[in-house]
């Protein structure tokens, strides 16, 4: 294919023709497979109605482009397309056209009254509303906007209007509402029609907070508003709006709730005596009470983020009896979502399922749940096969125990459903190491189970909150893997309405009511609409979120003063330090105080390139001035001239490199300090929240790639691989959230599906398989793979923009190769391992060198060899780790896990106080044949 063939996108929701503004950003993809392809202009056209007008763009712009229409008016329908032409001058043909739907409201429109149970029997009680009206002729169209201080599903004569899940989601009810807006003409026909609606509390109803803390927040009861709008093909409408004029019931759904679970009573059903559903005309309504008028919604907005959706089933891997004789169920996967039964049996015979992660001595792990009951119960009708589904709540689980099945118990009877919002896959990532590969398929799993309408920290236990920090780390790799612009773009527009005095709240939305600055959680505001700028060329959300950002660093420069400092005040820190007790994860080996402040200089740096991109140059000379004034202080307060951070910890010497603090000629010295740190844990992981992102650029920055790869690839506890090798399909929030022995760590806050730690993902994409953004939007790519010793191949794919990208690289015979894929209307910048560097365009390109040999251990190897070189050669470290755990593992583990690995000390010295003359002589002597077996391998080579 020569002609270039363009694919047009537009600002919506995944899946979704419906946009929430009058102008919204539009885009394309170009498919050609000429070398070098790029845009020399771009003609849209919009049909609307009968009449198409065109514009023609000049030059390579194809993303993120400013509506060059005049805007659309609300439920308008219109079609765009495009077509381009090359800078070798050939013009291809016309995309396929793409349809746009006005998704959004006119001004005043909104009318619909918020309504639901006059008398309700308990708090959040699930509800059924319903109305019926009458069509009185042919329909156009018909459009229903709907939304809820709670969770709901609309059924038009008996028909739910689409398969979305839990909608409309969270946001904080008290300044945003979010509506969705269902093309539903198709349900309508002429004469009486029903609508109906299951509703639930979900995040309206649920309590919040820690331990005798936990309050409902919002509100006490659900409550629903809708309306919808019938244009009748003479021209003439209508709108059927909820009112008093409704009707209301309880119905089979009689208790929900996030954290507790869902209760459904099939004999409850609202089916009248003819077999007539509720959300069907003449159903007999005669029981059914008025519905009440309740507190007004805020006027919603259109939805900009993707909607959640049923998005994968899995089968049973294994049906277990426990030892207390309980049947649990093995879903082989860390999931989000419930489970779907096929059940026959005696009306009456209630079925419980109870949800956890893990299991703990074989039975069922629910400890980590703390207050969330994770329990499903379903009352059976009695009525033949029954198939029953929770609605409207969702689990954390890879086990479920099952009690009160009727009969035997048939394992395919039972479907784990997976849902979570409904994002563009966009990255994908291999290598020749299979742990590795598990890790960052855990990541995945973890970004599906927590981006569920809104970025949380766990899916599972009474909490399932939009922590600020967890995100603001974790963003770059989610922006890798998903297209995750709508979905992060609307959870912003969340945080700045919840700022107070420009302070940005623990959680968004806010459930834990106050807000207090803290480093690394609060500075979300200038860090996430960075890094959709970095990964979407986004200027619009930086632009409404600078006000957000602005407010931020505000505070934060404020709270420094003239010291140019953050000090002395509350922090989370480090967050989970491995070396932090359990039940103190604040306490890390890095000063909060660092930390605080070397986050003050990134906001302060983040909103001077944000004024800078928007234009306002003085304010970016301002906050410029600022973040040198902290850099400054930084250095003199917590940096030696010697190169040692005053927190001799990974972490700071990881911020001080990677946030660019430290100026460059002293990056040598603080990475050989971070590597040296690194080699004495015993490549060991050492750091938290805040250095777990960053260690790992950092040591590569600075030359220390080898060290890095054996950080990357280390399987005993603390590292990235130990959860793998206990059977995590997620990543956990602790390191060690399963002890060895299969215990749960006994700290209070323990989840095995919270991907703050998985945020190495993009170093992997980056840096291992060497693909990343060298403009915003990966307008130029950067191709710079590094390759790591052990690994015979390494690759990623990521769907920009633009196209698909790749890069990545394979060994073998002494050749390695580098393969890059460039997307059309880019370029890329290589930086080949052989130190080449290229500017390539458009095509697949390859590249061959020579491919380094590994440095070999030293042949020799004693009681009198160092300890760096024991760790630095895993057969002599795995020889005495092998002969110690055979003699006493409490001291085999203490020697792997206290020693301090230094070129300073020798093997046998720090041997004395593990293992006695005996142990020791074998140690020798193991050692000895190990020297022995290299230097005749090497006297034969």
């Amino acid at each position: 294919m020569s002609s270039p063939v363009p694919h047009i996108v537009i600002d919506a929701p995944y899946r979704s023709d419906v946009v929430a503004s009058p102008a919204p950003e539009i885009g394309w993809r170009t498919d050609t497979d000429a070398p070098g392809w790029l845009q020399a202009s771009a003609d849209v056209e919009i049909t609307r109605g009968a009449e198409a007008s065109q514009h023609r763009i000049e030059g390579r712009m194809s993303t993120r482009v400013a509506w060059p229409f005049a805007p659309l008016a609300p439920r308008e329908e219109a079609t765009l397309r495009v077509r381009v032409t090359g800078e070798d001058g050939v013009t291809g043909p016309w995309s396929a056209p793409r349809r746009v739907f006005a998704g959004f409201l006119g001004e005043g429109e909104w009318q619909a009254t918020a309504i639901g149970l006059a008398s309700p029997s308990q708090t959040a009680q699930p509800v059924c509303l319903r109305a019926e009206f009458d069509v009185t002729g042919p329909v156009a169209r018909a459009t229903l906007y709907a939304t809820a201080v709670g969770v709901y599903q609309v059924a038009i004569d008996g028909t739910d209007v689409d398969d979305q899940v839990m909608k409309p989601g969270w946001t904080p009810y008290q300044h945003r509402t979010i509506h969705e807006t269902t093309d539903v003409t198709a349900l309508l026909a002429e004469g009486r029609n029903a609508i109906g609606v299951r509703l639930a509390g979900a995040w309206a109803t649920e309590r919040y907070g820690f331990r005798e803390n936990a309050r409902p927040l919002y509100a006490e009861q659900p409550r629903f508003a809708g309306q919808l709008l019938i244009e009748y093909a003479d021209g003439s409408s209508e709108w059927v709006t909820t009112d008093a004029s409704w009707q209301a019931s309880t119905g089979p759904i009689t208790a929900s709730g996030l954290y507790a679970g869902e209760d459904h009573d099939a004999r409850r059903a609202l089916v009248d005596a003819d077999g007539r559903g509720f959300a069907q005309p003449g159903y007999d309504a005669s029981a059914w009470s008025p519905a009440a008028e309740l507190e007004a919604i805020r006027t919603p907005e259109a939805r900009v983020s993707p909607f959640v959706r049923r998005l994968d089933e899995l089968t049973v891997q294994e049906v277990i009896t426990t030892p207390s004789g309980r049947t649990v169920l093995d879903f082989g996967q860390n999931l989000v979502g419930r489970l779907r039964i096929r059940v026959e049996g005696p009306a009456g015979t209630e079925i419980t399922l109870r949800h956890a992660e893990v299991l703990e001595h074989g039975e069922l792990g629910t400890r980590p749940l703390r207050a969330a009951a994770a329990t499903d119960h379903y009352t059976l009708a009695g009525s033949g096969v029954e198939e029953w589904e929770p609605e409207f709540t969702f689990h954390g689980f890879r086990y479920a125990e099952v009690d009160g099945w009727p009969g035997d118990f048939d394992p395919s009877a039972v479907t784990a459903v997976v849902i979570h919002s409904d994002m563009e896959r966009t990255g994908w990532f291999e290598a020749s190491h299979p742990l590795v590969n598990q890790l960052h398929e855990n990541i995945v799993w973890g970004l599906r189970g927590n981006f569920l309408y809104l970025p949380t920290d766990c899916p599972q236990r009474d909490e399932r909150l939009g922590w600020t920090g967890d995100i603001q780390v974790f963003a770059p790799t989610a922006s890798f893997l998903y297209d995750v612009r709508g979905f992060l773009d609307s959870w912003l527009r969340d945080l700045a309405l919840e700022q107070v005095d420009g302070v940005v709240p623990f959680v968004v939305p806010n459930a834990l009511g106050a807000a207090r600055p803290a480093a690394a959680w609060g500075d979300a505001a200038t860090i996430v609409p960075w890094v959709l700028h970095e990964r979407y060329a986004d200027v619009a959300t930086v632009e409404r979120q600078y006000s957000s950002m602005k407010g931020w660093a505000d505070v934060l420069i404020d709270l420094a003063g003239p010291r140019r400092l953050w000090e002395g005040m509350f922090q989370f820190g480090d967050w989970l330090d491995p070396d932090a007790p359990p039940h103190l994860p604040a306490n890390a080996k890095t000063d909060a105080d660092i930390v605080a402040s070397a986050y003050l200089f990134r906001s302060a740096d983040a909103v001077a390139r944000a004024a800078a991109l928007l234009g306002r140059d003085e304010e970016a000379r301002d906050y410029a001035r600022v973040a040198e004034e902290v850099r400054a202080a930084f250095l003199a307060e917590y940096v030696t001239p010697a190169g040692r951070m005053m927190s001799d910890a990974q972490t700071a010497y990881a911020m001080a490199i990677v946030f660019e603090i430290a100026p460059p000629e002293q990056h040598a010295q603080l990475g050989e300090r971070l590597a040296e740190l690194t080699r004495l844990s015993g490549y060991r992981i050492g750091t938290g929240f805040v250095g777990t992102p960053i260690i790992q650029d950092a040591l590569t920055r600075t030359g220390h790639l080898e060290t890095a790869r054996r950080l990357l690839v280390q399987t005993e506890n603390p590292s990235w691989l130990y959860p793998v090798t206990m059977g995590a399909t997620t990543i956990w929030e602790r390191w060690d959230s399963m002890l060895p022995d299969g215990s749960i760590n006994p700290g209070e806050m323990t989840s095995f599906n919270h991907y703050a730690l998985g945020a190495i993902g993009d170093w992997l994409h980056r840096v291992v398989a060497g693909l990343a953004p060298d403009a915003p939007g990966y307008a130029r790519i950067r191709i710079e793979p590094q390759p790591l010793a052990e690994f015979d191949h390494a690759w990623a794919e990521h769907l920009t923009p633009y196209g698909t990208a790749r890069a990545g690289w394979t060994r073998g015979d002494g050749v390695l190769r580098v393969e890059a894929v460039v997307p059309p209307n880019t370029t890329a910048a290589v930086v080949l391992p052989d130190g080449r560097r290229l500017e390539v365009g458009a095509g697949t390109h390859e590249w061959e060198m020579t491919d380094a040999a590994p440095a070999a251990p030293a042949s020799r190897i004693g009681l009198d060899s160092t300890l760096a070189a024991v760790i630095d050669d895993l057969e002599a470290y795995e020889a005495v780790g092998g002969v110690l755990e055979a003699v006493d593992p409490e001291k085999a583990h203490a020697f792997r896990t206290h020693t301090r690995w230094s070129s300073r000390r020798e093997l046998g010295e720090a041997l004395f106080m593990h293992a006695g003359p005996e142990t020791q002589q074998e140690i020798a002597e193991r050692l000895a044949a190990l020297s022995a077996q290299r230097e005749k391998a090497h006297a034969d080579a």
